[in-house]
């Protein structure tokens, strides 16, 4: 299933990167992306910068982004999606949701998403919260999980 949020950042990355994901067969090969070069973009609880949304030579899909969190809020409600996804806190503070219990991490702090478990974020400090999103998908990713 793709949620509002997927098509928001799919649409972002599209309009950033069109010759990323315009050819389904190209593969995306080593790149840079330089933060100064790549706007913020308006998005749920703050903003977000898409870095790439493409094949690469051993993954269907691989979506990079940035997020900056405003205190107090979330990105979109505890959610699931098939795939596997990777948060790295770069500034502030997050509160993740997973395995049913709310973590509290610092900078540094790494949070991995399985497929198809619920998980959430969300800014519990005073100042933003700036970390990076890391999704993949595979040939064998599942499908989303039954309801």
């Amino acid at each position: 299933m793709i949620t509002r949020r997927d098509m928001l950042l799919n649409s972002i990355a599209c309009a950033a990167f069109p010759g990323a994901i315009a050819d389904p067969a190209s593969v995306m090969g080593s790149s840079v992306f330089d933060w100064n070069a790549i706007p913020a973009k308006p998005a749920s609880g703050g903003s977000v910068r898409p870095f790439c949304n493409a094949r690469t030579a051993t993954l269907d899909e691989l979506e990079i982004h940035a997020t900056t969190l405003d205190p107090g809020k979330s990105p979109h409600p505890p959610h699931r999606h098939p795939n596997e996804e990777l948060v790295i806190l770069w500034k502030g503070e997050l509160e993740a949701l997973e395995n049913g219990a709310w973590s509290r991490v610092g900078p540094g702090s790494v949070i991995f998403s399985a497929s198809n478990q619920l998980h959430g974020l969300r800014n519990p400090g005073s100042e933003p919260a700036v970390y990076h999103v890391i999704n993949w998908k595979t040939s064998e990713t599942p499908g989303p999980a039954a309801k």
